[in-house]
């Protein structure tokens, strides 16, 4: 399905669903852009969306402090995605699956800091490749799989890279979340290594806007472009 009352990107992006931009909230709103016009109507648990296949955020300088973001994404949802992110309470919404906060700092209930670790991988070896950790619990993740479920960061020229996947984002409610926090934890990585920051690149198997988010993300696109 293509819809003729979104532009095409200033942003660069290709057939295959690859996005360069200079910064979250860009990436945010091109990718969002992109599933609007060209994405294909399917369902994801029973619900009906617009998604692009295999898509490439790439992130030239990624700033978790975002002025887009700040004025056009849902305080709300920004919030509860912190809290995901923080909180190691259970979350509700998701059928009191562990949070990010639990998988990352306290991973499988292991007491295992996995930002801890990979800070410290990359200090004791700056070339390493394969400071990468995980948010999939096999053993407890048997209904919910976590969207963001693999961060991988590596030093290029002295940069901090991070590499994230993903298999599925919602863009139209948590994307622009997603990326905030994912920038943040980046962002704390290359503090401890007293790094500069280098690209943020996230692959998205499926790229979606839910149809009850359509007329919101279209109020957004709109005035942007």
């Amino acid at each position: 399905m293509s819809d003729p009352n979104f532009p095409s990107n200033d942003i660069e992006s290709s057939s295959s669903a690859s996005i360069h931009a200079h910064s979250i909230g860009e990436a945010w709103l091109a990718i969002s852009n992109l599933i609007m016009r060209d994405g294909m109507e399917s369902h994801y648990d029973g619900l009906a969306m617009r998604e692009v296949m295999m898509a490439t955020l790439c992130v030239a300088e990624p700033r978790a402090s975002d002025d887009i973001i700040r004025k056009y994404a849902d305080g709300g949802r920004m919030a509860w995605m912190h809290d995901n992110f923080s909180d190691h309470a259970v979350v509700e919404a998701l059928g009191n699956a562990d949070s990010y906060a639990t998988r990352l700092r306290d991973y499988a209930h292991s007491g295992r800091d996995q930002i801890q670790w990979v800070s410290q991988r990359l200090l004791d070896d700056p070339t390493t490749r394969s400071a990468t950790i995980t948010t999939f619990q096999p053993l407890s993740d048997t209904t919910y799989i976590p969207c963001v479920s693999l961060l991988d960061f590596f030093l290029v020229d002295g940069r901090l890279e991070l590499a994230v996947y993903a298999h599925s984002i919602d863009f139209g409610a948590k994307g622009f979340a997603n990326l905030v926090e994912l920038a943040s934890l980046q962002e704390e990585v290359a503090r401890t290594l007293q790094a500069p920051l280098g690209p943020l690149t996230m692959i998205i198997k499926s790229a979606h806007i839910y149809d009850s988010d359509v007329e919101y993300m279209r109020g957004v696109l709109t005035e942007r472009y």
